[in-house]
């Protein structure tokens, strides 16, 4: 194990918690898999089949949605997600997932729920996915300023998850304007999208340049963070799209001048920073191919690699729509063929890895069933103890022990594997863990995570100190 703190016995913590968490980083699925069905439907090239099939891939992300989200909320984990610096940057995938999911029901549902219910099924989940994403939007920065410690290389892809949710509400708000009513409310409806895809395309500029800035001055990233980096494409992609479907709706609300200027600004500036995306993704596929050849294990993240790259499967069929260019056309065309095989090849990934997840969890619950058997031979699994002290400064480690402190671990995939509450010596213990790499997320005081990787030689011990700045 990887830690400043040396290896010493340490007593039992009190109510230690052994449960699967996943994290909101599961929602990308959702995404993901919206994303391929909804981007079906821009392509200026028709392919027989292809709608129907979008159609039941669009039915398969309503029921991952509302699977995950009742598991999620049944977990009541939000606090503990919150705490940590990586898992709360993935607050922006349940509002997105939210809205993907509205939009395939407007565009694909209506044939089979009939265009009123369609209607009413978006406005819900786009009204609650907006408002989410505006929460998020806002929260996750203010967290990442008052309460998150974070190291000058801490930028990844998905800080741009937070601040993503605005310009989906923009892109998939512009399906409902033509459906609101005529006058006040639809000119709101208009004008707020358009400030919703302000207010996302500049923080998401400002967090762009500090992930270019982390992976020029720092090391490549973690494998497992490096496909993250491809979120900024869906970003752009976003910002594309939105600007496209808002300009097709925009005559139905502002006067002609600023109708035609808001198709100038789709066409201008939306193939100014396509080609800023096509830079962007150049630079994504340069990263992975490289973390490839080095190994590039499963996790969520790698459902990063799907929405952002049909973000820009939508953004490419608008401009061939708007300018009628075959360069538009045969684009759209082949990166939604590479979305598709992207997407079934992290599908299977992802059945494979929740069925490990599952034979796991049976053999854990089986063995502590199971009566001893002393003269069988028994495999040693590691256990991670340690102490949790308060102090006054960062720097200093003779605090005193902080009780019912929640302590969390999160595995590589940043779902929860144990949550404990230190004891009244402030000690904690996790048992049954896996030789694997894990982060530790004390909360009580302003939250504390730190890195770790066990070994399999038995107990290693890891201490934390909670730190208040005001003393």
């Amino acid at each position: 194990m990887n830690s400043s703190s040396p290896a010493r016995p340490l007593p039992p913590a009190a109510d230690t918690t052994t449960r699967a968490v996943f994290g909101p980083s599961w929602f990308a699925a959702v995404m993901g898999t919206g994303i391929v069905a909804n981007a079906a439907v821009t392509l200026p090239r028709g392919f027989p089949g292809l709608r129907t099939t979008a159609t039941v891939v669009w039915l398969g992300a309503a029921l991952l949605l509302i699977l995950l989200a009742v598991g999620y909320l049944r977990q009541r984990a939000l606090r503990v997600h919150a705490a940590d610096p990586v898992a709360a940057q993935f607050f922006g995938a349940p509002p997105v997932a939210l809205l993907t999911v509205g939009a395939g029901a407007l565009v694909l549902g209506r044939r089979l729920i009939g265009l009123e219910a369609a209607l009413g099924v978006d406005w819900v989940l786009w009204s609650l996915g907006t408002v989410l994403g505006l929460v998020t939007a806002c929260t996750v920065p203010y967290l990442m300023i008052t309460r998150h410690r974070l190291a000058p290389d801490a930028a990844f892809g998905g800080w741009l998850m937070p601040v993503v949710p605005p310009m989906v509400s923009a892109a998939t708000g512009a399906l409902l304007v033509p459906h609101a009513r005529a006058g006040q409310l639809r000119l709101a409806l208009l004008l707020g999208c358009y400030a919703m895809l302000g207010l996302g395309f500049v923080a998401a500029l400002l967090v762009l340049a500090m992930i270019y800035g982390r992976l020029v001055h720092h090391d490549v990233p973690a494998a497992t963070v490096v496909p993250t980096v491809w979120i900024g494409l869906g970003a752009l992609g976003q910002w594309v799209t939105a600007l496209g479907v808002l300009a097709a709706v925009a005559p139905s609300a502002l006067p002609a001048p600023y109708a035609q200027g808001a198709a100038v600004a789709a066409l201008l500036g939306g193939v100014s920073v396509w080609g800023f995306a096509m830079l962007w993704l150049v630079l994504a596929a340069g990263l992975t191919a490289r973390t490839v050849r080095g190994g590039l294990p499963f996790a969520p993240t790698w459902w990063s690699f799907i929405f952002p790259v049909g973000a820009c499967v939508t953004a490419t069929s608008g401009l061939a729509a708007r300018t009628g260019s075959q360069l538009f056309v045969w684009a759209a065309v082949v990166l939604y063929v590479l979305v598709v095989i992207a997407w079934m090849v992290v599908v299977s990934r992802s059945l494979h890895y929740a069925a490990g997840h599952a034979r796991r969890r049976s053999v854990v619950q089986h063995a502590c069933r199971r009566p001893a058997e002393p003269d069988a031979p028994r495999r040693v699994a590691p256990v991670l103890r340690g102490t949790v002290r308060s102090s006054s400064s960062s720097s200093s480690t003779d605090g005193r022990p902080v009780s019912e402190a929640r302590v969390t671990l999160l595995d590589p995939a940043g779902d929860v594997v144990g949550i404990a509450l230190t004891g009244e010596d402030g000690s904690y213990a996790f048992t049954g863990l896996e030789a694997d790499q894990y982060t530790v997320v004390a909360a009580g005081y302003p939250a504390r995570a730190a890195s770790l990787t066990l070994c399999d030689t038995g107990q290693d011990a890891f201490d934390l100190t909670l730190a208040h700045d005001g003393g």
